[in-house]
């Protein structure tokens, strides 16, 4: 069929034609706002989950909620940075917070009170004295952010613009994601802040979206932590959302899948949303009519398993170590699922002590997480599998 009209987006956090299976976390994200806006304490979200599940396209379609119901929207997708970056960045994205509030021409003495936060935020961050974001040195606010510890300094940031927002009549709401990559300091700082903006019912909310790790980090970071935040997990879809995320798209453009090819491509791809996407994606392409066949899903498959081999795996496997993509490696000689730590050794003919370092790498990177105690698994869907292709021989660590 026609490429043009293609209607599946298989792209790094690319919204879906037809968005499947999330309605419970779309309809909390409304109700979080609403009660915010009514000066009622809510908990916040922090969605977890695998890679490929949609995490990123769910914090898209919370900004068009957000947007919609007159807040401000502040995004950041997170990167390993140290604590005076993190302040450059957090400096940055309030300060266009506040003036999307309001033009600084119009502020009054709330917005003054808190861009001379912002400002004494800054100059703690800049240890040479130059101001990084268009203050003043003497614009500051002596006593308010400016004590040099980040969780106190970012709390009264927070505190400074949700009530410059309150006065204005709007909310900020913060979206924050691969949130696992922040330093233990910077997740204590935010959690810090946002607890304080709750007890005092300011309009500024954070909403996160990490891998299952995060739940774990959260907690050891403030034992509140639970109390401020809902973890919501998104996974695979059930069958009936992940054959109306392929035949939706379908139907749009005027075609349809039959029954017994929807069953095949739900089997090849697990029912993660990306690899929905993905095969829909390469179906298209191989469809000669606007009725979709089992026989042309499974003509695509080879092209779908091609196109994840060289970009959605690739970029993960290319980015490790030998000693790391043999440690990989024979977790997927274990088979799918998690593996614990001591089978994995075995299988490299080693103690658990002498490869634990290369594991702590992984979950270090991001490709493995923890479910539970001694025991790993991939973040990736399917990793296993692309494992073996990819190096059909074990080898053993030397």
């Amino acid at each position: 069929m026609d490429p043009l009209t293609n209607p599946y987006t298989p792209n790094a956090g690319a919204q879906p034609t037809t968005l499947a299976g999330r309605n419970p976390q779309l309809d909390s994200f409304d109700l979080l706002l609403a009660r915010l806006m009514r000066g009622r304490p809510q908990q916040s979200m922090i969605v977890t989950g695998l890679r490929g599940v949609g995490k990123t396209v769910l914090l898209g379609q919370f900004r068009k909620k957000a947007l919609a119901a007159n807040w401000v929207v502040a995004e950041l997708e997170i990167r390993k940075h140290d604590d005076t970056e993190f302040r450059r960045m957090m400096a940055s994205r309030m300060r266009t917070a506040l003036l999307e509030i309001s033009p600084k021409a119009r502020w009054n003495e709330r917005f003054q009170k808190a861009g001379r936060v912002l400002a004494s935020f800054t100059l703690t961050a800049d240890l040479t004295g130059t101001v990084q974001i268009g203050y003043a040195a003497d614009a500051t606010e002596p006593g308010k952010a400016d004590h040099g510890d980040l969780a106190l300094d970012l709390t009264d940031v927070f505190v400074a613009v949700g009530e410059a927002a309150a006065d204005a009549g709007r909310g900020v709401v913060l979206l924050f994601d691969e949130i696992q990559f922040l330093a233990p300091a910077q997740l204590e700082a935010l959690i810090s802040a946002i607890h304080k903006v709750v007890q005092r019912s300011l309009p500024v909310t954070m909403v996160g979206a990490g891998l299952p790790l995060i739940a774990e980090l959260v907690g050891d970071a403030r034992s509140y932590a639970e109390r401020l935040f809902q973890f919501p997990t998104i996974g695979d879809l059930d069958d009936r959302d992940a054959r109306e995320a392929l035949d939706g798209p379908a139907k749009i453009e005027g075609a349809s899948f039959e029954s017994d090819a929807l069953e095949l491509a739900l089997q090849i791809t697990g029912r993660y949303p990306y690899f929905l996407q993905e095969l829909g994606y390469a179906v298209w392409g191989v469809a000669s009519g606007t009725v979709i066949t089992r026989g042309d899903v499974s003509d695509a498959e080879a092209l779908y398993t091609a196109k994840l081999d060289e970009s959605f795996f690739r970029v993960r496997f290319d980015r490790c170590t030998n000693r790391q993509k043999q440690y990989l490696r024979a977790m997927a000689e274990l088979g799918p699922g998690k593996q614990k730590a001591q089978d994995v050794a075995s299988v490299l003919k080693r103690e658990s002590s002498q490869v634990a370092p290369i594991r702590a790498e992984l979950i270090g990177m991001g490709l493995l997480y923890t479910p539970d105690y001694g025991y790993a698994d991939f973040t990736v869907p399917h990793f296993e599998s692309f494992m073996l292709r990819v190096m059909p021989d074990l080898e053993v660590i030397g």
